[in-house]
């Protein structure tokens, strides 16, 4: 009798959900039912990219700027040059310093305070992908030897999120060094001059452009399930019940620059090719973005 009547109530009216209720209840089941399908619940395939849009020139007050939006998630680069002494050991060569915002206003994932260690993770993965793949010759950047250097301040806010701000940060930081100007600075007696500001504005004989030597751009999948499945792209309910994140960032000739791994998912050699495969093709259509304008 207890088992009929149990039987009963899960079969009436007032047991059955909707979808957004069971979506709640049960992310992983919900999304699992979509994938056995190769789709997922915002309609893209499997290894599909959010749409993608790319602007520069953005803020007027920077050197440099753009403002990247993959789907939810919208960032915006700024680039700031200012003079700084540089380090003993490279007395002619200047600095790149990424620093990644992600605040209560893009998320209410994020508080308020000191960064977070996401902001700080990827602030750092930023940082090494620049660092490593030699984008710019540091030595560009020197204004008088041992004496002053420029050091441009690289600040990513996050205006919107909706998961993958490694992509979505890294893809600004290069569309904003490949927007900056700078004034040509003097030096005499010690003293640093840049004539009519330091925003930038000006011709090629009263200002220079960056000369970047590489364009390093990325692509990020998370594996979901224990059957190993990549998405691509994920958006932040994607990144919520993925077992783990893998980033590859490519450059121009299709060479490897970075593999970054994030949580404890297993992968292999075969997870990783098409992760790489893959990355090789957005990163082609970020840079056709980043180099639009």
């Amino acid at each position: 009798m207890a088992s009929s009547t149990t039987a009963s109530l899960a079969a009436s009216p007032a047991f059955t959900f909707s979808a957004s209720t069971f979506q709640k209840l049960h992310p992983t089941e919900y999304f699992r039912k979509f994938v056995s399908q190769g789709v997922r619940p915002d309609g893209r395939l499997l290894n599909s990219f959010r749409p993608t849009t790319v602007h520069q020139g953005v803020i007027t007050t920077a050197n440099g700027s753009a403002m990247v939006r993959i789907g939810g998630t919208t960032v915006v680069c700024g680039i700031k040059a200012e003079v700084a002494e540089p380090k003993m050991d490279t007395p002619d060569q200047g600095y790149l310093v990424p620093n990644v915002d992600l605040s209560p206003i893009c998320s209410s994932a994020f508080k308020a305070g000191p960064p977070s260690e996401q902001a700080q993770v990827v602030s750092e993965q930023i940082n090494r992908v620049l660092r490593e793949s030699k984008v710019l010759d540091l030595k560009d950047l020197c204004i008088e030897e041992g004496k002053a250097v420029w050091s441009l301040w690289l600040d990513v806010v996050c205006v919107s999120y909706d998961g993958n701000i490694y992509d979505a940060a890294l893809t600004s930081v290069m569309a904003a060094l490949a927007n900056t100007r700078i004034r040509k600075p003097t030096y005499e007696e010690g003293v640093v001059k840049v004539s009519g500001g330091d925003t930038g504005d000006g011709d090629e004989q009263s200002s220079f452009t960056l000369r970047l030597a590489r364009t390093p751009l990325s692509a990020s999948f998370v594996v979901f399930d224990t059957t190993l499945t990549l998405l691509a792209d994920p958006n932040f309910a994607e990144e919520s019940i993925s077992e783990g994140q893998i980033s590859v960032t490519i450059d121009e000739d299709g060479q490897l620059c970075s593999v970054i791994k994030v949580g404890a998912a297993t992968t292999s050699q075969a997870l990783l090719r098409q992760c790489m495969d893959r990355a090789r093709e957005r990163s082609q259509e970020l840079r056709a973005l980043v180099h639009q304008q």
